[in-house]
């Protein structure tokens, strides 16, 4: 099996600075790669306050958190990348986007480095496609906030070898997640389930079934979710629920995935949710 100490991230958003900040509290290596340095230094920060609330709760100590910290460097191009073991895409959900990223990826990395997606939707097996070495390229989901969810849905596309997927579950038993194999369909699991329930959330309200406040309410109170579904489309971001939606109707050709108008239309308004200030809620 692949040993694994150095840990390459792409994309220094919520997914990928929670992604970096795991890998590091558990004695990696991290390198976090992004386009802009403002961007990694909001990274830093928001993985210092994070980790400051786990010493706050008595959850680690002062000392491992600066250790933490020291294990993260950063950079604004993906040739440092180059000694990386193991490294994990984590930007737009965008096909060509994620493709490009990974052609790149494949001409930096070691040739014996496995390449990842944080991807929640978008076919492991295109991604591989890109590159020269399909059989070390996986799916690796993690779930927001990744410091605070337990789970990982592991992807293999159809050319990943099974040696790629025994290193992927040990990576994460060793960052204390559980992982869950799902198989290369759009959406895989997660969001194959939880999207379309979101869509339909968001048709009973352009429908005048239910104001945002009353449809959460039956999920939380009547189906016991700890979240109802606009305020988890809120905080996942309108703009990223639009995106899976689109892969699962392209991929799946079925009409009940297609996007309802409401979301697709308050996406083009700029309301993403948290991240905007404006969703189906006000923040």
């Amino acid at each position: 099996m692949t040993q694994i100490r150095t840990i390459g991230i792409v994309g220094a958003g919520a997914m990928g600075n929670g992604i970096a900040q795991v890998f590091a509290q558990s004695g990696f290596t991290v390198r976090l790669v992004d386009v802009a340095q403002p961007m990694l230094d909001r990274a830093r920060a928001t993985i210092e306050t994070s980790l400051g609330k786990f010493v706050a709760k008595g959850k680690m100590t002062a000392e491992a958190r600066d250790a933490a910290l020291g294990r993260i460097s950063t950079s604004v191009t993906v040739d440092d990348l180059a000694g990386a073991d193991f490294v994990i895409e984590a930007i737009v959900e965008n096909r060509e986007a994620k493709r490009a990223i990974f052609a790149t990826l494949d001409a930096v990395a070691p040739a014996d480095a496995i390449l990842a997606s944080n991807t929640s939707s978008i076919s492991i097996t295109e991604l591989g496609a890109a590159t020269k070495r399909p059989e070390r390229v996986v799916g690796m989901h993690f779930f927001n906030p990744v410091p605070i969810m337990a789970l990982v849905e592991l992807i293999r596309g159809q050319s990943t070898a099974d040696e790629t997927m025994k290193t992927a579950f040990a990576l994460c038993e060793r960052i204390g997640k559980t992982a869950v194999e799902a198989a290369d369909y759009p959406g895989f699991i997660a969001n194959r389930i939880l999207v379309p329930m979101i869509n339909e959330a968001a048709f009973a309200v352009m429908e005048g079934i239910g104001t945002p406040e009353a449809i959460d309410t039956v999920m939380k109170l009547g189906m016991n979710h700890p979240m109802g579904p606009l305020t988890l489309a809120d905080f996942v971001g309108l703009d990223v629920c639009v995106a899976i939606l689109d892969v699962l109707y392209d991929g799946l050709g079925d009409p009940k995935y297609r996007c309802c108008p409401l979301l697709r239309r308050m996406v083009a308004a700029g309301h993403y949710g948290r991240k905007t200030g404006k969703g189906f809620y006000t923040y």
